[in-house]
């Protein structure tokens, strides 16, 4: 995996939020491998900017799967990160994705309604078309933006926001996401990447309440570019 430190795309930042293109491979926040986490990294960049003396507050609002690339929030002030971790709960942050899937799926758009049940051992999502103990509803909604010869990207909304969701429904209809080994794709990326990446987010923001759009840019890679 590739050194955080270079090269952090922020997309939008105000004095109250900080909104930055993650890259696969990094990690949201600190975790048990010790990598540096992308939240170090960007309270350096504040610390830097705005010369900050002491400890720079930063507040991890959501997070992306480690070889998930896209867009991530965080909040620089313990009054943003209340709100927006209510907007969360709330389900008011409008979050689209784009997934590179194997093959050409036969519907268009379709709406996955499973029941999704997280193993910690393996840290993995089974997926199940009835309730069982323990296991949580999941709802997306896909629509083909391109077709490959091989591939096609799509575009995912999320009416739930599920553990490894997005990797084990659309797995579950037969169409894994590029890269992931971990739901039936038959090779890995070089990189350990996955071609899963949080395109867009749309909330109100929750200081000034003015509405906000960011996009993503996607990785500079040949199936990325191939998508455009």
């Amino acid at each position: 995996m590739h050194s955080t430190k270079e090269n952090l795309q922020v997309l939008f930042e105000d004095n109250h939020i900080i909104i930055v293109n993650k890259r696969s491979g990094d990690i949201t926040q600190g975790d048990k491998t010790g990598d540096k986490p992308l939240s170090d990294v960007v309270k350096e960049y504040i610390k830097k900017k705005y010369d900050k003396a002491g400890n720079v507050f930063l507040g991890v609002v959501h997070r992306l799967d480690r070889p998930t690339s896209g867009v991530i929030i965080f909040a620089r002030t313990s009054k943003a990160l209340e709100r927006l971790n209510k907007m969360l709960r709330d389900k008011i942050i409008s979050k689209t994705y784009w997934a590179v899937v194997k093959d050409h799926p036969k519907r268009e758009k379709d709406t996955l309604i499973n029941f999704l049940k997280k193993n910690p051992k393996n840290n993995k999502s089974s997926v199940y078309t009835k309730e069982i103990d323990g296991s949580k509803k999941a709802i997306l909604h896909y629509q083909v933006l391109k077709k490959l010869d091989n591939y096609s990207l799509l575009e995912v909304d999320l009416e739930t926001g599920r553990h490894h969701q997005i990797r084990a429904q659309l797995s579950a209809i037969g169409f894994p996401i590029k890269g992931d080994l971990k739901y039936g794709f038959n090779r890995s990326n070089k990189d350990g990447s996955i071609h899963l990446h949080a395109r867009k987010i749309e909330f109100m923001h929750p200081v000034t309440k003015e509405q906000i759009s960011v996009i993503a840019p996607t990785p500079k890679e040949v199936i990325w570019n191939a998508c455009k």
